[in-house]
């Protein structure tokens, strides 16, 4: 019944994880080509800017749907523990889209203030792009947090941070369009930069987060979260080798643990049983990994030698 049960929670997360990634894709085409089209009837660089932003938007939300359809198909003999890096590589493609399209959106920017170009037609349509922009990201923002916090995707978390990003440069952007409308012309290529400038911090954000998940470098809050609940476990007289890694959505716990040498091969498997109960509670999605062996000197601190 436990397995069946598994089994149901599954299929549940992967059919919600889809839903919504499938959602943003939909949203990344209707605004893509809004953009583009008023864009190139008004002349806007940041009505222009933000079209090929979410153009660049599209091609990630499709990655990072597809991503999610493979991530969580179960491990088998050439990927042992799961497919779940594959989120954290649609992160680190996301992350070079958006630096790329940074450095045109800065070289365009700066071209058009240098030469003078920068007369723009401003009418209803430019604004109402702008703000039916700021409305969707808002909406597909929220929705795709609340599924990555749910069942802890670093993917859909990347596009979720990367459309909050949207709302403040499609703001910046509206900022300009107002002042174009007094005669102001030259804020256009100025919020152009603004969103740049906005998309080249958000991509190191991303990218950083990517590549030490990439890299296997150890989530210094899970290993928080280990070291205090091994501390409350008083058959553990000491721990060491202690190693976290992540995958996707999916975190590896391995440690060492000296127990009282008294104890029977049934006793040691429940307190084991219990430790990983316990690691299970705290950490979703975890798998833990504990070599028992026996302590047969006195009493040591748990908290030494839990590095490698």
């Amino acid at each position: 019944m436990r397995y069946r049960n598994t089994i149901i929670q599954l299929a549940g997360m992967q059919k919600e994880k889809r839903k919504v990634a499938l959602m943003s894709v939909m949203a990344a085409v209707f605004l893509t080509g809004f953009k583009l089209i008023v864009g190139f009837l008004t002349g806007s660089l940041g009505i222009l800017s933000e079209g090929l932003h979410s153009a660049l938007d599209l091609f990630a939300a499709s990655i990072t749907y597809f991503s999610v359809r493979i991530s969580d198909k179960p491990a088998d003999r050439q990927h042992n523990f799961g497919h779940g890096k594959i989120e954290n590589f649609s992160a680190l493609l996301e992350t070079i889209l958006l630096f790329v399209t940074s450095i045109w959106i800065i070289y365009e920017a700066m071209r058009r203030l240098t030469t003078g170009e920068v007369i723009i037609k401003v009418n209803f349509w430019s604004f109402l792009v702008v703000i039916s922009s700021i409305i969707i990201d808002i909406t597909r923002s929220r929705a795709l947090m609340r599924v990555a916090k749910k069942y802890n995707s670093q993917a859909l978390e990347a596009d979720a941070i990367h459309f909050a990003t949207d709302i403040w440069s499609s703001s910046v952007v509206l900022l300009g369009l107002i002042c174009s409308t007094v005669g102001f012309y030259v804020a256009d290529p100025i919020a152009a930069l603004g969103v740049a400038v906005i998309v080249l911090v958000i991509s190191y954000r991303l990218g950083r987060k990517a590549i030490e998940v990439l890299l296997d470098t150890a989530p210094q809050e899970t290993i928080r979260i280990v070291r205090e609940t091994l501390g409350e476990f008083r058959e553990i007289r000491h721990y060491h080798s202690l190693k976290v890694r992540t995958s996707g959505a999916d975190t590896f716990i391995k440690v060492n643990v000296h127990l009282d040498p008294e104890l029977n091969l049934k006793q040691v498997h429940e307190i084991c049983d219990n430790i990983e109960s316990e690691l299970g509670n705290r950490i979703d999605r975890s798998e833990v990994y504990i070599h028992a062996e026996p302590q047969e000197s006195g009493h040591i601190s748990k908290e030494n030698e839990d590095g490698l």
